[in-house]
């Protein structure tokens, strides 16, 4: 019998228990009674009512109740339900619960605990164990003490802290706490949510947090769930996004790789000093074996070097036998080809002059006429990005399913006061310093001046412009208010809000300081905590982040912020040019205002969308004098120095002014004529094209008249040859060495052209076909431009006043100046034995530098070098690094496809309970954990979510009315509204197929309110493209932030890090994802722009080489040689680049292009006169070449560009000082001194061995004249 009874007691027992484990698993069955019952009279809050004052047992729940008890408290459901709480209770509770269910419910176990805290409150049926009374007023209870386990509390808190918000970017608690999450704890949450300040609470519940009994009560210290626990009734684990616990180790960004070093120096300089030590021993260790050679051997010092000697001579003792090879043969018969064409084209030009000039001036003006339709491209985007490019394409997809980003007005606001404040709270706690920006007067004075924006009216085709027609309102039409990220704003843009404060004639017991401190934690709230019972929430109807309103503070301390920052929002059109142009006008009338806009204690860096575009429109104007001086300087140069004066007397005769004039002409008609042609075929021009392609032409146009009128005069007539013979003649002899540099020139251009980067594309097109026309009027309009002069100085006429005659008088010949210098002591010496290894030696180190820094070289343009010196946008740029600690959005676009009514689709993307653990969201919410590893700053906004979130039965955010189906919004009280989803287990699931597509549009149309923060229409009206007739889910994107990027390389960086992380969440979904920013079509260039330089500038060596080779009759060698001395011009431009501060970047490019270019002209020339002379060896055919074609480059080029060049050094343009002053005037001198010295030098040693063939064809061509065998003169 007693073993018996002891089985009932042991089963009663287990009874009990089991029915205590129910939900709460610590559920103590003492009886207790209750300590209210009902609801009495009205609060103090708004919309609230007391509680009734009752201490008798629990008594049986109304069956009204049913549904809501089993919704917010099914613990409670199980028996008679007898509870301390009735169905208005309930309903009361739902109600004050609805903001933290829409917020936390997305992890179940912080919703169960937070539950089990407000139901304990609310219906316990053992209240009086936990909970005193302490103020009764008739039958209303006014204030009690709530003893809660400290167990418990850490633990619900625990459960809630990383709950995220997905549509602010920010954690739960910072909408729930009261204070940033960053502050927010256990206690003070309670806190916060048990008072009455929080508009919810309807009399003050007072928190005592103890674990063991005090003053006579036990705490309520029910059982919790941690967060990566799963509930019993089958809810899983929060998700990583929402609960740390459940994310594993913390993601560790992989190492920076260590610099490449060689005992602690960097290896690239170690490696090349190793490598120019090696070759000064190889070098001068052959020199001396060759010197001790000849010594022994007795030869003279210009012995044979490497097979120098000529093997055949004119004086040879057999001229009729000749040992050529069938490549010499060939190349002498090529070359006596162009020579015997050259010859009578320039003999026909000569005497049928008028016909020639009529023909060109006719083919230009036609050519030319195409500048009518000529177009200027100054948009970045056409300007920078191919649109074939990746981020092209990204841009127009985005563009075309979600709409162009918003234009942008932007204010940064510091003060020179210093009005730094310390304030004290009414309530006590410590004392919080504000900035000086933050001082009410100055903020006072601030909103006047944004109000004062608002209401500027711009005027557009007599039409009125105002901030309303353009700007970016989200809720329009139900709230027209522009969008205004301003601080201002947490005021509702009003002075009366800003001032607003409460307090008696003693004390101010709360102000804007108040306010101002709960809102920066709280942005989306629409009642602060403080007695001003004020909202936050932007007129607009979204949050304004601190992060985006204030700048210059550290870490979250925004009341230590230095700066205000102010953004105005404007739409942006992709296909109305109306609507686009109205922008394009009230931007223009803000920044009239701004300019003149003056406030002592201000100090404004301002910017508007157009601005950037604007100033570079503005700095090319500026710099048009700049830009004629230079070329003036280079024209008068030029008309001066064509002529060779023999004295005095002739100085008007001898003199070529109308010649150098006409030259001139020709270049500048040759760019108007591709830049006609080109505007005939739509192709759009560039300011690269407007600036460089001038200079480019001059410089190869120049030097060929140069070469062209200082050969004539040089050359001495044959006897019984007429003018035009000899000008034939001259012409049949140079004009292949013009052809080979300018058809060189072209075919590398035009090679240029297939790089992807528009700019460097357009600039070699023109230029290409610019330096052809120029090769082709040069040989026709010039030549018979230099007969009709030639014509004019034998018959003594005047330059320019050809109708005045000089009398004749004998006058010696002589050589100029230059040709005197290079031929009697330039050549000599740079050729001596000794000057040559020095020579050597010195080129061959310059290289070794170069190749030492090439990888060096920045890459990227620092924006604030395209702005003017005196530019307002440069204090934008320099306070937008200074101040602001958030960078641009980022979009995570999903393309069309996915199939979001699938359960796996949607965990493919979202971030809560259930989702994947590599879907979209979770993996950018990883990457944000390394903000500077991969510039992600922050948890995306996932419409997918809050949508989930939205539409749970147990929020009054999803509604219809049951009559007609419609949208019936939380804030409307109508009883035929009823929830879309029904209180069942299947109802309480996401919405899956016609389920999810038949609730998404209400989602994304309703606008948040007090009742329902999670309105989609506000954050993601734009983040879903939905098919026709809502049948489906297109494109949509995932939104966060970049982190705050400064230097170009952070702006690289950061769209190759989100590239990565695009392409790693489209593996895992097996679907394309891809990031978006408004400046990734500007940066992408800079992913490839080495390789595209590599490409681009091996290809256009390869063209001169092949070229080369080929018209200087199959001479390879001579080909190499070439190739070989640009290579080492380019390279050493890369070595002065890192010298001088020049980064790489699309300008950059297609000055190492055109560098490539005009170093044809530097090298094609000497070698083409070394490879035709017949002198006895390598030295003096190097002699040869410097004295006769050295004098006319320099000339040429070098003396006309150094001046022009010197010129640019004055511009107001940062990217002309940098970009054209530095890199052109490296240009010219590298070009010079490799093609003046170190090419001499090397064909000195290295160079072909004279051609057999050609030889022994000049020796026949000259034979019975007394003219020295120089084939090119």
């Amino acid at each position: 019998m007693g073993l018996m009874a002891g089985r009932s007691f042991l089963s009663l027992l287990f009874l009990v228990i089991f029915l205590a484990e129910g939900y709460f698993r610590s559920y103590h069955v003492v009886a207790h009674h209750c300590v209210w019952y009902g609801e009495c009279g009205e609060s103090t809050v708004a919309g609230k009512k007391y509680n009734c004052n009752y201490t008798g047992p629990p008594m049986p729940l109304q069956p009204d109740g049913y549904q809501l008890l089993t919704e917010l408290c099914p613990g409670y459901d199980y028996g008679n339900k007898s509870l301390c709480c009735n169905a208005d209770q309930l309903r009361t509770l739902k109600g004050s619960l609805q903001l933290p269910l829409q917020f936390l419910s997305r992890c179940p176990a912080c919703f169960y605990n937070l539950m089990n805290l407000f139901c304990e409150l609310t219906c316990s049926p053992h209240q009086s164990q936990f909970m005193n009374v302490t103020n009764i007023t008739g039958v209303d209870v006014r204030a009690v003490e709530y003893y809660i386990g400290q167990t418990f509390s850490n633990a619900m808190y625990n459960a809630c802290k990383d709950v995220q918000a997905p549509s602010s970017n920010v954690k739960a608690l910072s909408l729930l706490c009261g204070k940033t999450a960053k502050e927010c704890n256990a206690t003070n949450w309670i806190q916060y949510m048990f008072s009455t300040k929080n508009g919810q609470a309807p009399f003050p519940i007072e928190p005592v947090f103890t674990d063991v009994p005090l003053a006579g009560y036990t705490p309520m210290n029910n059982n919790t769930y941690a967060c990566n626990e799963s509930l019993d009734d089958g809810s899983g684990p929060c998700s990583c996004q929402d609960c740390t616990k459940s994310c594993g180790p913390k993601p560790v960004p992989p190492p920076l790789p260590p610099p490449w070093t060689i005992l602690g120096i960097d290896a690239m300089a170690v490696i090349m000093w190793l490598s120019y030590m090696a070759f000064l021993l190889i070098f001068f260790g052959v020199l001396l074996g060759v010197w001790c050679y000849r010594k022994r051997a007795i030869t003279s010092e210009y012995g044979p070097i490497l097979d120098s000697n000529n093997p055949l001579s004119l004086n040879g003792d057999d001229p009729d036998q000749v040992n050529a090879s069938c490549c010499e043969t060939l190349g002498e018969r090529f070359e006596n080809g162009l020579r015997m064409l050259f010859s009578s084209w320039g003999s026909f030009c000569v005497r049928h002059p008028f016909l020639i000039l009529f023909c060109c001036l006719v083919l230009v003006g036609a050519s030319a006429g195409g500048l009518a339709y000529m177009h200027i491209t100054t948009d970045p985007v056409e300007l920078w990005s191919s649109p074939k490019s990746q981020a092209r394409q990204e841009k127009d997809y985005f563009d075309k399913h979600f709409g162009p980003f918003f234009r942008t007005v932007q204010l940064i606001i510091t003060t020179p006061l210093m009005l730094n404040e310390t304030y004290d709270p009414y309530l006590g706690g410590p004392s919080i310093p504000f900035g000086s920006v933050l001082n009410k007067e100055l903020l006072h004075q601030v909103l006047d001046l944004q109000l004062e924006i608002e209401g500027l009216v711009a005027s557009y085709n007599q039409e009125s412009v105002t901030l309303k027609d353009i700007c970016l309102a989200p809720l329009a039409p139900y709230n027209d208010n522009c969008t205004i990220l301003s601080v201002l704003n947490y005021f509702q843009n009003s002075h009366a809000a800003l001032d607003h404060y409460m307090g008696d004639e003693f004390y101010i017991w709360a102000d804007y300081h108040d306010h101002f401190l709960y809102c920066v934690s709280a942005p989306a709230s629409l009642n602060d905590t403080t007695m001003l019972h004020d909202p936050c929430l932007g007129t607009f109807g979204g949050p304004v982040f601190p992060w985006l309103a204030l700048g210059g503070y550290d870490d979250t301390n925004y009341n230590n912020a230095t700066a205000l920052v102010i953004t105005f929002p404007i739409n942006n059109y992709l296909n109305d040019t109306v609507r686009l142009e109205k922008a394009l006008a009230w931007e223009n009338e803000f920044i009239k205002f701004m300019k003149n806009f003056s406030n002592p204690n201000l100090t404004i860096a301002f910017s508007a969308e157009r601005s950037i575009e604007d100033e570079i429109n503005r700095e090319s104007n500026s710099d048009i004098n700049t830009v004629v001086l230079s070329y003036g300087i280079m024209f008068i140069y030029i008309s001066l120095a064509l002529g060779h004066i023999h004295s005095f007397r002739r100085v008007l005769v001898d003199s070529k002014i109308s010649l150098g004039i006409a030259g001139i002409l020709i270049v500048l008609s040759s760019v108007a004529c591709s830049l006609g042609i080109f505007s005939y075929c739509g192709v759009p021009l560039t300011l690269i094209v407007i600036e460089v392609i001038p200079f480019l032409v001059l410089a190869v146009g120049v030097d060929n008249i140069f070469i062209i009128v200082q050969t004539y005069q040089r050359d001495e007539r044959m006897p019984q040859e007429e003018l035009h013979q000899q000008i034939g003649r001259i012409l049949g002899d140079i004009a292949p060495s013009l052809f080979l540099s300018s058809f060189s020139e072209t075919v590398a251009f035009f090679l240029g052209a297939l790089s992807s980067m528009p700019a460097v594309r357009t600039f070699s097109m023109f230029a290409g076909l610019a330096v052809f026309i120029d090769f082709l009027l040069q040989i026709s309009c010039f030549v018979s431009l230099l007969g009709l002069d030639a014509k004019r100085q034998e018959r003594n006429r005047l330059d320019v006043f050809c109708c005045m005659t000089l009398p004749e008088g004998q006058e010696s010949k002589t050589d100029g100046f230059l040709f005197r210098f290079f031929k009697k002591v330039f050549a000599p010496f740079i050729l001596t034995e000794w000057v040559r290894p020095v020579i050597v030696a010195v080129f061959v180190g310059m290289l070794s530098f170069s190749i030492a820094v090439v990888n060096k070289v920045e890459i990227g343009l620092d924006q604030k070098l395209s702005m003017p010196d005196d530019s307002y946008v440069l204090d934008y740029f320099k306070n937008m690094s200074e101040y602001l600690h958030t960078g641009a959005p980022v979009y995570f676009v999903v393309e069309e496809g996915l199939n979001y009514s699938s359960p796996e689709g949607q965990n493919a993307v979202c971030g809560g309970v259930g989702c994947n653990n590599n879907s979209l969201v979770q993996q950018v919410y990883t990457a944000s954990l390394l903000s500077n590893y991969t510039s992600i700053a922050s948890t995306p906004s996932s419409w997918l979510d809050d949508y989930f979130d939205w539409v749970k039965p147990q929020s009054t955010c999803c509604r219809y009315y049951n009559t007609t189906g419609a949208f019936c919004n939380a804030s409307v009280v109508n009883s035929s509204c009823v929830s879309c989803r029904p209180m069942t287990p299947s109802g309480k699931q996401r919405p899956e197929g016609e389920d999810f597509m038949h609730f998404l549009p209400m989602f994304l149309s309703d606008n948040p309110n007090p009742k329902c923060g999670k309105g989609g229409h506000a954050a993601y009206a734009t983040a879903v493209d939905l098919y026709p007739n809502n049948t489906g889910v297109g494109a949509t994107y995932f939104m966060t932030y970049h982190t705050i990027l400064k230097e170009s390389s952070d702006y690289t960086e950061a769209l190759k890090m989100a590239r990565i992380l695009a392409k790693n969440i489209s593996q895992s979904m097996d679907h394309k994802v891809f990031a978006y920013s408004v400046f990734y079509v500007f940066y992408e260039q800079y992913l490839t722009i080495m390789n595209d330089t590599i490409l681009n500038l091996c290809v256009s060596l390869a063209a001169i080489f092949v070229v080369t080779t080929v018209l200087l009759g199959f001479e390879l060698w001579a080909g190499v040689l070439v190739s070989i001395t640009i290579a080492m011009i380019l390279v050493n431009m890369f070595g002065v680049m890192w010298l001088w501060g020049i980064s790489l970047n699309a300008v950059s490019l297609v000055n190492l292009v055109m560098s490539c270019g005009i170093s044809v002209e530097f090298c094609s020339h000497i070698v083409r006169a070394f490879t035709v002379s017949v002198k006895n060896n390598r030295v003096e055919r190097a002699e040869e070449a410097l004295a006769h074609m050295g004098s006319s480059v320099f000339s040429g080029i070098t003396l006309t560009k150094f001046g022009g060049i010197l010129i640019l050094a004055l511009s107001k343009s940062q990217i002309f000082q940098v970009f054209y002053f530095r890199m052109y005037l490296a240009i010219v001198l590298l070009g010079a001194a490799h093609g003046l010295i170190f090419l001499p030098v090397l064909l000195s040693y290295i160079g072909p061995s004279v051609n057999k063939a050609k030889v022994f064809a000049a020796k026949k061509r000259w034979s019975g004249t007394e003219r020295e065998c120089l084939l090119n003169y």
